[in-house]
């Protein structure tokens, strides 16, 4: 009975990941053009030495970049939402999800809600957390709706008329009177508290924490947390935790390959020519490429590459480097505040992943001696 309820709830959370990984990989590519052509408009807007009027520069090459990165990092938190919809209810949850997570991103609509319940606050918009409650909210509504039995002249309505209708006037005065103010309240302190930590004792420890949270599990469900939490943050124009997430998750293949390197022995032959790959995949921001690595000696390569990534995720807040761009690895460097800071991030987790790989390591042949023992014994 135990393992039953154990194997339900297990099953579930499998569920819920994959809905809200669903909504990242829609909106991702709104993000990377959004911040891409941001990082381009600001680009251009320094030529003309005028980066702080690219704005106001109304009809110039770079205000034109803008407009297309603001669209893009704009729709991006609608689009979250519609899709983790998408995942849970199919076409149906589709627009009350996107109309859902564009309506509470309006600062003027929830400040209006905020006055009505008597709670300040609300006038920044929920962000993606709330693109996050509103998707799973109107995938399961809409779901609900289309789990009903209906009269078969009705039936033909249902998924482009009826669900979605009924699951956005359902959930509206939910979302905007007694979730949209709360989590944007919430949104904008964490946004805030994340701004200010440029620099000092506050910002090592997050970038250490969401840089081990990149290696853990290299590409498992707490990589992709810290992943997901920080890709959120760049529409709040909080791309300092991205630089922080993608150095780290490039650090574990480098480093790992680089370890093979130098020292061969300590790995299975066939190793090192994974290591050549390991070096492509990481500058490219796979960090999968290092679980070959972590099946083979899980032991001594997680503390390995949790170690590096931590490090460097450190490092790279406390320098303040920054990263628009969702993803890319090394083709984005040119994007960052700082990109010979970005760079020496990574060199520096490769190096502390590498040596202390190398130290805790034995010998491949000593290692596979001592297992074969194990296994007479």
């Amino acid at each position: 009975m135990a393992n039953d309820a154990e194997d339900a709830v297990r099953s579930y959370l499998t569920s819920v990941k994959e809905d809200l990984m669903t909504g990242v990989s829609f909106m991702i590519p709104f993000v990377t053009i959004g911040g891409i052509f941001l990082a381009l408009g600001y680009a251009v807007a320094s030529l003309s030495n005028n980066v702080q009027d690219v704005f106001s520069s109304t009809g110039t090459a770079g205000w034109f970049l803008a407009q297309i990165g603001v669209a893009g990092l704009t729709l991006m938190v609608p689009v979250l939402g519609a899709y983790i919809a998408y995942a849970i209810a199919d076409r149906p949850g589709l627009a009350p999800g996107f109309i859902l997570s564009y309506i509470i991103q309006q600062g003027n609509v929830l400040q209006a809600a905020g006055d009505v319940i008597g709670l300040q606050g609300g006038s920044a918009g929920a962000g993606y957390l709330g693109a996050i409650v509103a998707g799973f909210l109107a995938g399961i509504v809409a779901r609900w709706f289309k789990q009903r039995d209906v009269p078969e002249f009705i039936a033909p309505m249902m998924p482009v008329l009826i669900i979605p209708v009924a699951t956005t006037a359902v959930l509206t005065p939910i979302m905007l009177f007694v979730l949209g103010v709360p989590i944007s309240i919430a949104n904008a302190s964490l946004t805030g508290f994340l701004s200010n930590m440029q620099g000092g004792s506050q910002a090592v420890l997050f970038g250490a924490i969401v840089g081990a949270m990149m290696a853990a599990d290299m590409g498992g469900p707490i990589n992709k947390v810290a992943y997901v939490f920080s890709v959120g943050l760049i529409s709040e124009g909080v791309t300092a935790p991205m630089a922080a997430v993608m150095i780290a998750g490039m650090v574990p293949p480098i480093g790992l390959a680089l370890s093979n390197f130098i020292a061969p022995q300590k790995y299975a032959a066939e190793m090192y020519e994974n290591a050549k790959s390991g070096v492509l995949l990481g500058f490219s921001f796979i960090t999968e490429g290092a679980i070959p690595y972590a099946a083979a000696d899980p032991a001594r390569v997680i503390p390995s590459v949790v170690a590096g990534s931590a490090v460097a995720g450190a490092a790279s807040m406390a320098l303040g480097v920054t990263m628009p761009a969702p993803h890319g690895g090394i083709f984005v460097v040119p994007l960052s505040n700082q990109p010979f800071m970005f760079i020496a991030c990574i060199l520096l987790g490769s190096l502390v992943t590498a040596v202390i790989a190398t130290a805790v390591k034995p010998d491949f042949d000593v290692r596979v001696a001592a297992q074969n023992q194990n296994a007479d014994d």
